[in-house]
């Protein structure tokens, strides 16, 4: 019974969210935007990957031999997409607005990897992906480097969250995927350093877009 409660909740959040216009025109064009953008930026990553890239000498990564830390890493990023989802479920609003905020923040990422072409670190321990290969042909990829996606994603996903304790969880798994990829010597320590930068300047500039193109959707 309390299901049925919730899932009657959730549906007229919903129908009260999209009985106006600027909702769903601005909830579709998100979606759209967001679909082709995950789409082209696949392809993107499989052309990088051919890419000649720049090697350095990282000082912190030179400390320690790298250890695989894979389960962890997709564990705390898969269950953390997940919660967020859920939790958004509930707050169309702050969904839109998390989904925004991820898209200019791989925009963003896409610009920097054209900009900074990087070969992986001396010694990396491939990251294999399981949603990445099943849309990349099966490739695993190791210059998706500057800067580090799955760091920034968590971080993303700790400046959208309302409730206190999901901020915790998600800020919690942003330091620590960010420890572990550097401890697999996925990511130089710049890529994981400046994740969360790039995040809060995601956050922001999808704002600042939301208010110019949908100034009636608040």
């Amino acid at each position: 019974m309390h299901d049925v409660n919730k899932q009657n909740q959730l549906i007229r959040t919903w129908k009260t969210f999209l009985i106006r216009k600027h909702h769903k025109q601005e909830l579709l064009f998100t979606l759209l935007l967001l679909a082709a953008l995950l789409l082209s930026f696949v392809q993107f990553l499989n052309y990088i990957e051919l890419r000649a890239g720049e090697t350095f000498s990282d000082p912190l990564l030179n400390i320690f031999p790298p250890i695989d830390l894979t389960w962890i890493i997709f564990s705390l990023i898969y269950i953390c997409l997940i919660t967020a989802i859920i939790s958004l479920a509930n707050n169309p609003a702050n969904l839109l607005r998390a989904l925004q905020a991820f898209i200019v923040l791989e925009i963003t990422r896409t610009v920097t990897l054209f900009l900074l072409p990087l070969n992986p670190p001396p010694g990396m321990l491939p990251l294999n992906d399981p949603f990445v290969q099943m849309f990349g042909h099966g490739q695993i990829l190791t210059k998706d480097l500057f800067f580090s996606g799955h760091t920034s994603t968590l971080f993303l996903l700790f400046l959208t969250a309302q409730k206190k304790i999901l901020k915790g969880i998600f800020l919690s798994s942003a330091v620590i995927v960010g420890i572990s990829v550097l401890l697999q010597h996925v990511h130089y320590s710049i890529d994981v350093f400046t994740a969360p930068f790039f995040s809060y300047v995601a956050v922001k500039l999808a704002e600042q877009i939301k208010k110019r193109y949908f100034p009636d959707s608040h």
